[in-house]
């Protein structure tokens, strides 16, 4: 999905919704306990639920800074732009950076994990070649969405699998506390100091607090979020109890299925890549057990596959910020001449992801996460700390409570307690794990030497923001205005849903002049009725249901995008071209957006569609549009040679000139 927001670009269709924000949360936090609960309890073993539940503690006290943050600064970023805006641009860099990382290793992990649950419908899936080769295909699936652009009507779709994920893990502690729950082996095999030890449960705690991920992912989305006050409050209290509550019970079951014996648990010997399969099949009762176990291994992998998509949609976006505020260079950060979508910084995450599948060391992964994680989480903080005195001013659709007055400015406690508690934990990550200190590290100080020399390199200041053009991203792309009213001609091509996305985008953000109903666009097909015939005739049935048909799909395209309504209508003419210009002038349209059409040897009977917008290439309903029409026109066409299209020598791509 293209980021969006600034001046001259388009603004991101249909708004999304709190609930629909929400499961994006869920799907990418809650699916931490389908890999992250084996890691945890093979550390914490009988404290396992104690763990989640302090770290369900500092993901409440995260969930509100990020909440106050994405309201305050509704920008993609996440604590990069708190930073930003708190500090300076090496801060916003040092969060952004950090994110990256997490955001490779949320792909890869949750890709990897996705086998093994489905392993439990085909076991070639949990190791070997297969297990790799899958898992990168995952890796390259969601790329491949990604960079095609995830519409909002697909992430409000995401309510769907956190419903279903959220009822199955209900399920699973539901029947585990009725038929698994047993606390006394539990309690007697926990000795604090020794079973476990105390730096395993340090490590533990800072593993749990990862866990509650999804956070950076939904803060870039905020600023498409319609949301009253009250809405925003049940996110950070029903919706956060909700994660934690899942976490909570979820460990309780899994101590109980597997108590502790001789130092070490069960579940993480036995199951540490899939453990809820471990929880499912702990059930005795071969007639529950077996259907529990495929729905676990369904919903898991599903959830799992809609995490790694939610982390590749952060990584676009956060990629988006940081090329925009030249904190990389802005060849990674290009967007798509079409799709708009960051697609080199897309392919290398995806590339990066499916190069750490192949070690297939979870332990490992995991420790280098909650390095970026913790570090991005302090920033965050401190950030949203430090805009009470810099932005006290500012509008707060939400702000933290618990607040006392520090110089005269309000001083969030939960966020301040937030700072202390990520710094302690980040500190415990780089001194217990080796993987976190010096990877984590190494990437860190590699990508502030990066940030250093590519700030130097262009000529800019290293803690001053400097904002690129769009057209630096955007290749043969100039940006593009907005338009209450847009009339399109439908022809029933391929080409079609370009035109319709393209009047989507430009209507999609509505002037402010606009009226409260939105932007209306204007599909209409033009039957050209034979001069042989008069203008009333009957025209074939098959030629009637085509142009119903691609009528209705323009309609379902473009009213994908917020505020926007698709009329359609059929028009019968002598000539497309004076019947576009005709409607256009009839309806008062402020512009018209059209494929350019192909030339014909014969007058007039050309369809709309093909080549580029030079008189040589273009037939003569577009001439006679660009020449007649009283109003904005902007052509679309396709690649050379695309359905047949622009075929041929000296044919060339329109480049979306307006007029």
């Amino acid at each position: 999905m293209s980021a969006a927001g600034r001046r001259g670009e388009p603004h991101p269709p249909r708004a999304l919704s709190a609930r629909a924000l929400f499961a994006l949360v869920y799907a990418t936090s809650v699916s931490g306990v389908y890999f992250a609960l084996g890691v945890v309890a093979d550390r914490a073993l009988g404290l396992t639920p104690l763990v989640f539940l302090a770290a369900g503690v500092f993901f409440a006290l995260t969930a509100m800074t990020y909440l106050e943050g994405s309201v305050l600064h509704p920008e993609p970023g996440g604590s990069s732009v708190f930073a930003r805006y708190a500090f300076n641009e090496l801060a916003s860099f040092v969060a952004g950076w950090a994110v990256l990382l997490d955001s490779v290793i949320l792909i890869a992990v949750t890709a990897f994990t996705a086998t093994n649950y489905l392993a439990e419908l085909w076991s070639p899936l949990g190791h070997g070649a297969v297990e790799v080769v899958v898992a990168a295909a995952i890796v390259a699936a969601v790329a491949a969405w990604n960079v095609a652009g995830v519409s909002i009507r697909q992430l409000q779709r995401q309510t769907v699998v956190a419903s279903v994920d959220l009822a199955v893990q209900l399920l699973l502690i539901l029947l585990g506390l009725a038929l698994l729950l047993d606390p006394g082996p539990a309690l007697d095999a926990i000795q604090v100091g020794r079973d476990p030890s105390w730096g395993d449960a340090v490590f533990a705690l800072t593993v749990a607090t990862i866990a509650f991920t999804g956070l950076e992912a939904a803060s870039s989305l905020a600023g498409e979020t319609r949301a009253r006050r009250r809405d925003l409050r049940q996110l950070v209290g029903p919706g956060v109890g909700a994660i934690v509550l899942v976490y909570v019970g979820v460990a309780v079951v899994a101590v109980s299925a597997f108590p502790v014996q001789d130092g070490a648990g069960a579940l993480a010997t036995r199951d540490v890549e899939a453990p809820l399969l471990g929880i499912a099949g702990a059930f005795d009762a071969g007639w529950l057990r077996a259907p529990l176990e495929a729905v676990v291994a369904v919903t898991a992998a599903t959830a799992l596959i809609a995490a790694a998509n939610g982390a590749m949609l952060g990584t676009s976006r956060l990629a988006y910020a940081l090329a925009t505020n030249r904190q990389i260079p802005s060849a990674v950060g290009r967007l798509h001449p079409r799709r708009g979508t960051p697609y080199v910084l897309i392919a290398i995450a995806a590339a990066l992801a499916a190069a750490l599948i192949v070690p297939a060391d979870l332990d490992f992964l995991v420790g280098i996460y909650a390095f970026g994680a913790l570090l991005a989480f302090t920033i965050a903080h401190l950030a949203v700390v430090a805009l009470r005195f810099r932005e006290p001013d500012r509008p707060r659709p939400y702000r933290v409570p618990g607040n006392v007055r520090v110089r005269g400015r309000d001083v969030p406690l939960p966020a301040a307690a937030g700072a202390l508690l990520g710094a302690a934990a980040f500190a415990s990550v780089v001194a217990l794990h080796a993987g976190a200190r010096w990877i984590g590290l190494l990437w860190l100080a590699g990508g502030v030497a990066l940030y250093v020399t590519w700030r130097r390199i262009d000529g800019n200041p290293l803690l001053r923001r400097v904002v690129v053009p769009e057209q630096a991203l955007r290749q043969e792309r100039r940006a593009q205005p907005q338009f209450g009213s847009i009339l399109v001609p439908i022809s029933g091509r391929p080409l079609d849903d370009d035109i319709m996305q393209t009047a989507g985008r430009l209507a999609g953000s509505v002037r402010d002049d606009v009226e409260e109903e939105g932007a209306v666009i204007e599909a209409i097909w033009v039957h050209e009725v034979p001069m042989a015939l008069p203008l009333d005739a009957r025209l074939p049935e098959a030629r009637i249901r085509r142009a119903k048909e691609a009528l209705r799909r323009a309609k379902a395209v473009g009213e994908e995008y917020e505020g926007v309504h698709v009329s359609t209508a059929m028009v019968r003419a002598r000539s497309a071209g004076q019947a576009i210009v005709a409607e256009a002038r009839r309806r008062g349209v402020e512009a018209i957006v059209l494929a350019a059409e192909e030339p014909s040897r014969v007058r007039g009977g050309a369809l709309l569609g093909g080549a580029g917008p030079r008189d040589d290439v273009v037939g003569e309903a577009t001439k006679y549009v660009l020449r007649k029409a009283g109003c904005r026109v902007i052509l679309t066409a396709p690649p050379a040679d695309e359905d047949g299209a622009g075929a041929g020598p000296g044919r060339r791509r329109a480049p979306d000139p307006a007029r």
